[in-house]
């Protein structure tokens, strides 16, 4: 984990000083509104000037944090350093567009990325899937269980012969296994890189420790292992011969629980692992539920299955892997949710399920006033989305109003988040704004001389990385090693039919032929993901999962 740590990290970092250096040409032009092919509105970036030397900008003042604001017009205006990095890219460059599209056709390849991938390749995905009618299934920007589906849809809508998977090399197998279980399996499936892509998340659940634990807590009881999706499907495997596994999202995991809880009965066992943020802030949730929410509220609100006692039993029967974080979500402790609570009381506050306690807290609070969620990336903006559109459709006046979010989450998130706003703004005539709050901490450090020195292997928000000394990332070191110039790698590679290289791109196929006590490894792994899937379609648990559950394995 340390060494693809140092390397996710040193990829940021090249990737931030590449940021800086365009910085200096994007300071001297002022980009106009214009309209492109399908007469989107792009938007004009400007540099608030209180924010525009990034040598002065002291990321110890505690009373401000760099944010962008969307305005009515479709404007952006990034304040501090870390915003400008997310800015410069948002209104992409039409030349690259064109290029990536043609290729991408001429190819026949589609591309499915995550949510979290860098804001300059985002930016020119989006424009690339808004270009013509021939990109919009061959592009899809989406959270790791729907990439899955996207990269399904478009092989079967427009017969795409491979597919680029941009995200970590968990996501690559899970979308290969849902496109071979959909039936296109031969297609290949190909990372932006030959090395491997980690996650900090993922490998905690791939020690010994991880399944030691399984092991110990099952022990005589009925019990359901609910993993998260953001695990390898070795892990998965591991996990679903040591114990009845299911899959689980961060968008689903919690009625995957009240569910399991109802079918089972009372005296289920439910494991959760590895995302220890996550699993104590589902306890979190439950005692807050137990505590404030009557048995009427629960049944119409959260489950019809359940009341007070239910979900007490449920909370005293869940146990958490305490050992296992990411990285990016670590970022938002203590030193973050001082200058939230001191400084952007005002402001509606989002927090991804991954979050520390601190911050989470804060979310939960405001989301019983409808001034926050908790939840999946999708859930953070489909909250946002929704407060803009309210907002606009109920100001009369048309008086100009500014909405502020805390973006608890990867800030990757944001080129979805602005696109969304513009659309909606642009539909509505509303002079509503919407500033994007980026939470970064306050011991992040910034880029110095003796860091460029030393290779420039110390990460901060001068830099646009978001770094902390302290542990955590506002963006995501592993998903750094996805960009631009890899994408468009892989098509050349495609296209020139260098099939001996793009065998070292695939996803990584360590349960290839392996059996585990007399069962397809390969098998294993896929089995808590399909259980998943089928629990989605049916809103129940499966039979299969069921029979496990209750033998006892």
């Amino acid at each position: 984990m340390k060494s693809s740590f140092v390397r996710a990290t040193r990829s940021a970092v090249l990737y931030g000083q590449r940021q800086r250096r365009n910085s200096q040409l994007i300071r001297k032009r002022s980009l106009s509104t214009k309209t492109d092919t399908t007469n989107r509105k792009l938007s004009t970036l400007r540099i608030d000037d209180d924010y525009a030397d990034s040598t002065m900008y002291n990321q110890a003042i505690k009373d401000v944090f760099p944010s962008l604001v969307i305005g009515p017009d479709g404007s952006i205006e990034s304040k501090g350093p870390f915003a400008d990095a997310q800015a410069q890219f948002l209104d992409p460059d039409p030349d690259v567009v064109e290029e990536l599209s043609s290729t991408l056709l001429e190819s026949n390849m589609g591309i499915v990325a995550h949510y979290y991938m860098d804001v300059e390749l985002q930016g020119v995905l989006a424009a690339v899937q808004q270009s013509s009618p021939q990109m919009l299934n061959r592009v899809g920007i989406a959270d790791s269980l729907k990439m899955g589906d996207i990269a399904v849809n478009m092989c079967q809508t427009d017969g795409v012969q491979a597919v680029a998977c941009l995200g970590v090399d968990f996501m690559a197998e899970s979308v290969a296994a849902i496109m071979d279980r959909a039936g296109h399996g031969h297609i290949p499936v190909y990372r932006a890189t030959a090395a491997s892509i980690g996650c900090s998340l993922a490998e905690s659940a791939e020690r010994d420790v991880y399944r030691a634990w399984i092991e110990k807590e099952k022990q005589g009881e009925k019990a359901l292992h609910v993993i998260y999706i953001n695990t390898s499907l070795e892990t998965k495997a591991i996990s679903a011969a040591a114990c009845p596994t299911i899959t689980c999202t961060s968008s689903n995991v919690l009625q995957t629980m009240l569910q399991a809880s109802a079918q089972v009965g009372p005296d289920l066992k439910i494991l959760y692992g590895p995302d220890t943020y996550m699993g104590n802030n589902l306890e979190t949730f439950f005692q807050t539920i137990v505590d404030n929410w009557s048995d009427e509220r629960i049944a119409k609100d959260l489950h019809p299955e359940h009341n007070r006692k239910t979900i007490a039993r449920l909370h005293e029967k869940m146990h958490v892997f305490q050992e296992g974080n990411c990285v990016v979500h670590h970022m938002f402790g203590n030193s973050v949710v001082d200058t939230v609570k001191k400084h952007y009381d005002d402001a509606f506050v989002t927090a991804h399920l991954e979050v520390p306690g601190e911050m989470f807290e804060i979310g939960m609070e405001k989301s019983l006033e409808d001034r926050g969620v908790v939840g999946s990336t999708s859930d953070i903006l489909n909250f946002i989305s929704k407060k803009v559109h309210e907002t606009a459709i109920s100001d009369a006046k048309n008086d100009r109003r500014r909405l502020k979010f805390i973006l608890g989450t990867e800030a990757g998130m944001v080129t979805s988040i602005v696109k969304a706003v513009q659309d909606i703004i642009q539909k509505t005539g509303s002079n509503v704004e919407a500033e994007i709050v980026f939470p970064v901490a306050s011991e992040a450090v910034m880029q110095t001389d003796e860091a460029d020195e030393m290779g420039g292997i110390v990460p901060g928000a001068g830099g646009g990385e978001g770094c902390s000394t302290a542990g955590g990332c506002a963006t995501c070191p592993f998903m750094k090693m996805n960009d631009l110039d890899t994408v468009q790698d892989i098509i050349h590679m495609v296209n020139s039919g260098q099939k001996k290289t793009l065998l070292s791109h695939l996803p990584p196929d360590r349960l290839q032929g392996k059996m585990i006590n007399g069962v397809s490894a390969m098998d294993l792994g896929v089995e808590p993901i399909m259980f998943m899937r089928d629990y989605m379609t049916n809103k129940r648990l499966s039979e299969a999962l069921l029979s496990k559950v209750r033998q006892g394995f």
